[in-house]
């Protein structure tokens, strides 16, 4: 698959404001925390590598590997 890096981290852009919204929504919080929150974690770290091509799954796949990132069930995330 040929993507380019500009379109890489145009998707990424995208997941990340998608999952943040997804996550205020959830907890009942500001964006901007749900936000700050998930920018904090090994799940938008993998996210953010465009070479892990995480960014061409859907959110709730990644919310799935955030729970068990948060969970500490690092076999689950690595399945994930």
């Amino acid at each position: 698959m040929n993507v380019t890096e500009e379109s890489a981290n145009f998707m990424i852009d995208l997941l990340t404001a998608k999952i943040a919204e997804l996550l205020a929504a959830a907890n009942d919080e500001p964006i901007t925390d749900a936000m700050r929150e998930f920018m904090s974690t090994k799940t938008f770290e993998l996210l953010s590598r465009p070479q892990s091509y995480l960014y061409l799954e859907s959110p709730e796949y990644i919310l799935d590997m955030l729970a068990a990132e948060r969970s500490q069930d690092i076999e689950r995330w690595l399945e994930v």
